[in-house]
């Protein structure tokens, strides 16, 4: 599987669950929110822009400590941070999280993300790493995911990944690998031991090891992955192209140089016949 960076993903808040719809304003707030989401996924940077400021605009009509602002202010530090513009994205966050913990309490999931966001800015500076506060915004995030969603929630298993991803940063592997090994737990029980997200644990897995030179340790782990996207996703998935040039590295440092070729000649079969 391809080892990528994990980029945020938009997600649209269900605002008119817990607000009273605020006629005109609140259709021209959504239609300015959504419309500069739509242009970021675009890759239209000037666009988003102009109309997620008009969103904050908009939605500072409804008062300093509406949720809606909130989404905003946060939507505009992500566009920011995706473009490098780190010291622009934190007052933003830093706000929204303001708003957040007040109208909805300082334990709610969207505080959580909000952390989660804010963290990865710290850790992603160009000039000033801040990887100590980014560890105790990671540990809070997971810390509320915990309290409102139970310890086994799915979204328990994105916090602790992204705690790990920092220790794995910062090279502190001991307190990294419980981590990834509980998230692995969580995915197994939640889903059984044969899901793709089982697989996806066991890759985060996998490559710690791979990356401190265990390779012992990892080549069971790419064997499991592998068996299971191939009975899951079927033996041409283009994820199990993945896994194979994966467990083909991992060969390669090895020195089993005529297995990794195997495998890498198999996964160039799959991707053709996928089209790439």
């Amino acid at each position: 599987m391809t080892r990528t960076y994990l980029l945020p993903i938009f997600l649209l808040l269900c605002i008119s669950l817990f607000l009273p719809s605020c006629g005109t304003s609140n259709s021209v707030w959504l239609k300015d929110n959504n419309a500069g989401m739509d242009a970021f996924r675009q890759g239209d940077y000037v666009e988003a822009e102009r109309l997620l400021k008009a969103a904050i605009k908009e939605a500072e009509k409804f008062g300093p400590q509406d949720v809606r602002l909130a989404a905003s202010l946060h939507e505009l530090g992500i566009l920011y941070s995706r473009q490098g513009k780190y010291r622009e994205a934190e007052p933003l966050y830093r706000r929204a999280l303001a708003i957040r913990e007040k109208a909805l309490g300082p334990n709610h999931p969207d505080v959580a993300r909000t952390l989660d966001y804010l963290a990865w800015l710290y850790t992603d500076y160009t000039d000033e790493k801040k990887c100590a506060e980014a560890e105790l915004l990671r540990k809070r995030s997971l810390a509320i995911r915990e309290k409102a969603l139970g310890p086994d929630h799915r979204d328990v298993v994105i916090s602790l990944n992204y705690l790990a991803g920092l220790y794995i940063h910062e090279k502190k592997y001991p307190e990294a690998e419980p981590l990834l090994k509980r998230a692995l737990a969580i995915n197994e029980r939640a889903s059984g031991p044969n899901h793709p997200d089982v697989a996806n644990s066991l890759y985060n897995l996998a490559r710690f090891y791979e990356d401190q030179k265990k390779y012992q340790e990892a080549e069971p782990l790419y064997m499991r992955i592998l068996a299971i996207l191939e009975k899951a996703l079927g033996p041409n998935h283009r994820n199990v192209a993945d896994a194979l040039e994966s467990y083909a590295g991992l060969l390669r440092s090895t020195n089993r140089t005529a297995e990794a070729e195997k495998l890498e000649a198999r996964a160039k079969t799959i991707m053709a016949k996928q089209g790439y």
